[in-house]
């Protein structure tokens, strides 16, 4: 029965590393964006400019480690590793859901998203078979005692994780788990259907009273019902809070809204343009790659000469920057605002393109892996 809990224990704990770890590495500037997050939470800012960097190396060591402890191989050291692993997510997940800091921990990426209480849960079940397979480690056998083949696999495993997360990261995710994926209709997935059911909320008071000093903290409801509120003794005290007391419909895109300088809405023109249009997306223009920015620009050029095809840039930069950034590099896209947050999820590239049509997601490049504009012409524009 050892045996059997301790080869269970080890395959769950091997596979869900590396399925983690594979899932991960599949969108590695996404895991980026989430470190980030964590990285403010806890005042080490300065690690934000390596995020990316660092979610490459957790992603290939998830995927390692897995592959070792069932391999069976160094026990000592992987189980050892899985212990100091699995104890840091833990403090991170029961950080993240009990001060609610970061609303999902990005354990299985956009693929499975869990909120901060289920990742804790997770970190739990884990924590405690890894416990049980370091306390029996010296039972697990290696499936070959050979120390050549023992290094090769190693090898193999490092080489192909880290190539595999080197490829994503320059071009785009393999499997594409975002809203704005190839196929999508974009006003789709922002309707809200007719009848759905809006999130429901209470205000909450803080109450204290001038005599007693005692402190209520009670809805909107129980204020009108009570009617506390006719008593001249309690006052409300600083700002009401918003409680979420039970979830409505969302839609899948919530937070896209798009503005030209002046503050005017341009979403529903642009998202839903009935022709081919290509929106260029650069949420950071500073740290934009500036020789894709060229080349982008010479194919809207060519695109609106021939075809009358539009093109827009949507950045988060403020407007002033943007005009610069546009000045400087003479582009001929008009130029549109959004939050960060959409962009970032529009396409894993800075900059990256969509291809519109009637709201549809026809196509989306890394600007690494971009069409030419004879490409593009051949295969859209000249149909």
């Amino acid at each position: 029965m050892k045996k059997l809990a301790l080869n269970f224990a080890r395959i769950f704990v091997g596979v869900l590393f590396i399925f983690s770890g594979l899932i991960k590495a599949n969108d590695p500037l996404g895991f980026g964006y989430k470190l980030e997050e964590y990285f403010e939470v806890f005042h080490i800012p300065f690690l934000s400019g390596a995020a990316t960097g660092i979610a490459i190396l957790l992603c290939v060591f998830e995927i390692v480690l897995g592959a070792l402890l069932l391999f069976g191989f160094w026990r000592k050291q992987v189980t050892a590793g899985l212990l100091v692993v699995i104890i840091f997510f833990t403090f991170l997940t029961f950080v993240s859901a009990a001060f609610k800091v970061v609303t999902s921990c990005g354990c299985f990426g956009d693929a499975i998203p869990l909120t901060p209480w289920q990742s804790f849960s997770k970190d739990l079940v884990l924590l405690t078979l890894i416990i049980y397979l370091f306390i029996y480690r010296e039972l697990i056998q290696p499936i070959t005692h050979n120390k050549t083949w023992q290094s090769a696999l190693l090898s193999i495993v490092l080489a192909g994780s880290l190539l595999f997360s080197q490829f994503t990261f320059s071009r785009l995710p393999i499997l594409d788990f975002l809203p704005y994926k190839v196929g999508a209709n974009l006003p789709e997935l922002m309707r809200i259907p007719p009848g759905a059911q809006p999130d429901e909320f209470l205000i909450m008071y803080n109450l204290s009273n001038k005599k007693t000093k005692e402190k209520k903290f009670m809805s909107d409801k129980d204020y009108l019902k009570t009617e506390i509120w006719k008593d001249d003794n309690w006052e409300i005290v600083g700002d009401p809070e918003k409680k979420l007391v039970k979830k409505g419909f969302e839609p899948k895109i919530k937070d896209l809204v798009i503005n030209d300088a002046s503050g005017t809405d341009y979403t529903k023109e642009l998202i839903e343009n009935p022709y081919y249009n290509l929106v260029f997306v650069a949420y950071n223009l500073e740290n934009a790659n500036k020789d894709a920015v060229g080349e982008l620009n010479a194919i809207a050029l060519n695109a609106a000469e021939q075809f009358n095809i539009r093109s827009v840039l949507l950045t988060s930069n403020s407007a002033q920057t943007a005009d610069q950034f546009s000045k400087k590099m003479k582009l001929f896209a008009e130029i549109f605002y959004a939050d960060a947050v959409p962009l970032k999820s529009m396409v894993r590239a800075n900059p990256g393109v969509l291809l519109l049509k009637n709201g549809v997601v026809i196509n989306k490049w890394h600007y690494n892996a971009m069409p030419s504009f004879e490409e593009l012409s051949d295969k859209y524009f000249s149909k």
